[in-house]
């Protein structure tokens, strides 16, 4: 062992302390806020069609954050991936440059009025320079935070389902539909939608999909085809936004959801499709969806790959900037010569 190595001054062992992601800064005042990365929970399933539970869904996140925040990352901050000899996140958390804003005050039996919260604080964090990374909570969230972006944008929607259903009965609190929802926003350009499956598909919600202008990529189109398939559909000079339902994955990896379907990505296909989005495309925002604690497995599995899918992408947007804020740099120092 390196005698010289710095040792911390806590364990904080990942069952010890307060829940809060990655034991970040909390930060409630978000009309002062000052980071790169603010996680909100929006802990709401009032739009849920089938197993409750997904309000737990942001706690549990945080709770499972609390692993890559211990002393097991050893005395240097961030994340050294073995396989590529790189460390991701060190300097943003070094500089405290992610923080905890808290969850989204839920209305209960008022959707609407949650709603409303929701895309004010999302505007807040935009409006704060930090990128909102938003912890579900039902998929119905999605809607609320697209609407708080007044530039124009994209978005890249995995799920196992299509999320497009029509507003029957009135019904628009739904997590069976934010995605036609999302697609009547002003600002949304494109939307692509990526793992779709299920024997269950409604065949007139994907043709209206389609008929709207959509991508729409299956499990065994994108599992064939992988970012080569995906990043065509993609405006290469326009924000991404990612709406990421954890049930995209096969529910032998991801039991822990409300609505699971068989035949999934793996985690390092919906890994790779995050995170070679974050490396090449400009990201506005990213929300994972429908994580599901009361249908976990015991040692909480489901609730681990929807954390370290979170950190990893955050970590790959993080390179990316700095990758851009290097090019600017040294364009300007050649231009002033």
């Amino acid at each position: 062992m390196d005698s010289n190595r710095t040792q911390p001054d806590r364990l904080d062992l990942a069952f010890t302390g307060i829940p809060v992601f990655l034991r970040s800064p909390i930060v409630t005042d978000l009309a002062n806020l000052d980071a790169d990365f603010a996680f909100l929970g929006f802990p709401s399933d009032e739009g849920t069609g089938w197993y409750p539970g997904s309000r737990f869904g942001p706690r549990s996140i945080r709770e499972m954050s609390l692993r890559f925040a211990s002393c097991n990352t050893g005395a240097t901050a961030g994340f050294w991936d073995i396989d590529e000899g790189k460390r991701y996140l060190q300097e943003e958390m070094e500089q405290k440059r992610i923080v905890d804003c808290g969850d989204v005050d839920v209305i209960y039996t008022r959707p609407d009025l949650t709603w409303d919260k929701g895309t004010e604080a999302v505007r807040q964090i935009i409006a704060g320079g930090a990128l909102p990374l938003i912890g579900g909570g039902d998929h119905a969230a999605t809607f609320s935070v697209a609407r708080a972006f007044d530039h124009p944008f994209q978005v890249v929607h995995f799920d196992a389902h299509l999320d497009y259903q029509p507003y029957s009965h009135s019904v628009q609190h739904s997590h069976g539909n934010p995605i036609r929802k999302v697609k009547e926003l002003a600002t949304v350009r494109s939307l692509t939608q990526v793992g779709i499956r299920s024997y269950r598909s409604v065949q007139e919600d994907y043709l209206d999909s389609v008929r709207d202008g959509n991508f729409v990529l299956t499990t065994k189109q994108y599992q064939a085809g992988g970012n080569d398939r995906l990043f065509p559909t993609l405006q290469p000079d326009l924000p991404v936004y990612l709406s990421v339902d954890v049930d995209v994955l096969d529910m032998t990896l991801a039991p822990g959801v409300g609505t699971p379907e068989p035949s999934g990505l793996l985690y390092d296909q919906l890994r790779d499709g995050m995170c070679g989005i974050a490396d090449e495309f400009d990201v506005c925002g990213l929300d994972m969806v429908e994580l599901n604690p009361l249908m976990d497995s015991a040692n909480k599995s489901t609730a681990f790959l929807t954390t370290q899918l979170m950190v990893e992408f955050m970590g790959h947007v993080a390179q990316r900037r700095a990758r851009v804020r290097a090019a600017e740099s040294t364009q300007s120092a050649n231009g002033s010569r």
